[in-house]
């Protein structure tokens, strides 16, 4: 079993230009357009996968990139997989925060691809559970990264301090 924290996101809504479904409903991002608790995961760069958690209502397009996980089990499997997926000279230590601090990374780690999108988060493949509630201030907001458009949105949060998100 793998199991893994999340410590890092970014939102994105329909009216958003960032966002996939900014332009309306394309056979690409369809998930997004379900109801919440979906996976949408797209494939970007003509090599790697990344997933959302779809949020909003069916018919509304909003969802949450899922930029890095915490490994908690699991962690030699995340790593044997990220070494065989990457083209990168990592160690891929098991203690390494390397290992998942990307959408990239964590989908090569926890063996998301196209064949999980859509998936149903209240399943028994891939789910979802709550954890331990966090105070506000030990999560930070800023902008999201690598955007072209929509930069000024402070819609990326993460947990302060936490080695395992991205840089």
């Amino acid at each position: 079993m793998l199991i893994a924290r999340i410590v890092e996101t970014e939102a994105y809504s329909q009216n958003d230009p960032a966002s996939h479904s900014f332009r309306g409903l394309t056979k690409r991002n369809e998930v997004m357009f379900s109801k919440g608790g979906h996976l949408y995961v797209y494939f970007t760069y003509g090599m790697h996968f990344c997933a959302n958690v779809v949020t909003g209502r069916a018919g509304k397009g909003e969802a949450v990139l899922l930029r890095a996980v915490q490994p908690i089990e699991g962690i030699d499997r995340m790593s044997r997989y990220r070494k065989h997926h990457s083209h990168r000279t990592e160690r891929g230590d098991a203690l390494q925060p390397n290992l998942t601090n990307g959408p990239a990374k964590l989908c090569e780690a926890l063996m998301i691809g196209r064949k999980e999108n859509g998936i149903d988060l209240l399943g028994d493949e891939i789910y979802l559970i709550n954890s331990p509630r966090l105070c506000p201030p030990a999560i930070a907001t800023s902008t999201r990264i690598g955007m072209r458009v929509g930069k000024q949105t402070k819609w990326r949060f993460f947990i302060k301090g936490n080695e395992w998100v991205s840089r």
